[in-house]
């Protein structure tokens, strides 16, 4: 389901700067902002960068991208 939400236009200009860089449309942008910022809330002692890895697994999980991996 797709809501249309009012943002400002400073927070549209800084997205399609870093959306540019992250080959995002802006829209995704603000989503990967949006989904990073949350799991920072609920997670306030993690980093961005393990936020962001952690993101990166699940995301290979999804995709069937996983090995067993072997204690030892």
């Amino acid at each position: 389901m797709t809501t249309a939400v009012r943002i400002s236009e400073s927070l549209v200009r800084e997205a399609r700067l870093f959306s540019a860089v992250e080959n995002r449309s802006v829209t995704g942008q603000i989503q990967h902002w949006a989904r990073i910022g949350k799991c920072a809330e609920e997670n306030p002692d993690l980093t961005y960068r393990l936020i962001k890895d952690i993101l990166i697994g699940v995301e290979e999980l999804e995709q069937g991208e996983s090995t067993e991996y072997k204690f030892g």
